[in-house]
């Protein structure tokens, strides 16, 4: 059954909306009559509450700066994490019925390429934040991107098994095998020194004195 209105009670709020349009005193007593008419100000409390959510959640954070839709960075980082639970499903129904728990190389192996380039853009937009941030609040991205990797981490690393290669696996065991071979550089240095040949002094024979060689002149003179 279809609601019925009061013809005479929407006419007397449309007259009373247009006098408060015509009057801004009289229009904001009645905003400030509305807002604080019962005890508990419920409408202030809600108005607190979402304020400080929004804060919170660093929501600004995802949008353009007159805040009229998602920025770049934020619609990339999002086509990418759709992309990347595609991938998940598309691999996991490609493995059939037989997929045991611990075995999704499959996933690892196809997603591999489109979860490196979300996690890679993740890391980008921190560093950028963490950058161009003034308060705590600045440093974060969106609760809304901040989830979503979250979850997709959870995934590859806890659900799948999966993982990334370290691009810095190379320098670590230079740099490992360096100090672990210099002990043995060292002491095989010492060795070397210590086993040195030494140099054996001749000593010339004393040359007699001039005092003895005048006696000698004399005594046969």
């Amino acid at each position: 059954m279809a609601p019925k209105y009061d013809l005479d009670e929407t006419h007397g709020t449309e007259t009373a909306e247009r006098d408060a349009s015509e009057n801004s005193s009289e229009s904001h007593n009645c905003a400030k009559s509305i807002l604080t008419s019962d005890r508990l100000q419920i409408v202030v409390t809600l108005s607190e509450f979402f304020n400080e959510t929004w804060e919170a959640a660093n929501c600004a954070n995802c949008l353009k700066n007159n805040s009229e839709g998602l920025s770049n960075s934020t619609e990339e980082f999002l086509d990418l994490f759709n992309k990347s639970l595609t991938c998940f499903e598309h691999n996991l129904q490609g493995q059939g019925v037989d997929l045991s728990p611990n075995n999704y190389t499959e996933v690892c192996k196809n997603c591999n390429e489109t979860y490196t380039k979300l996690n890679d853009l993740y890391n980008h937009l921190q560093r950028l934040n963490r950058q161009g941030g003034e308060s705590a609040h600045s440093a974060h991205l969106c609760i809304d991107v901040e989830d979503a990797m979250n979850i997709t981490r959870k995934l590859w690393s806890r659900t799948f098994n999966c993982s990334l290669p370290c691009s810095d696996t190379v320098p670590v065991i230079a740099v490992s095998s360096f100090i672990l071979f210099l002990p043995i550089v060292f002491y095989l240095s010492s060795f070397l020194h210590s086993k040195q040949k030494k140099r054996i002094l001749i000593l010339p024979k004393r040359i007699q004195s001039n005092a003895n060689l005048v006696n000698i002149q004399e005594k046969y003179s």
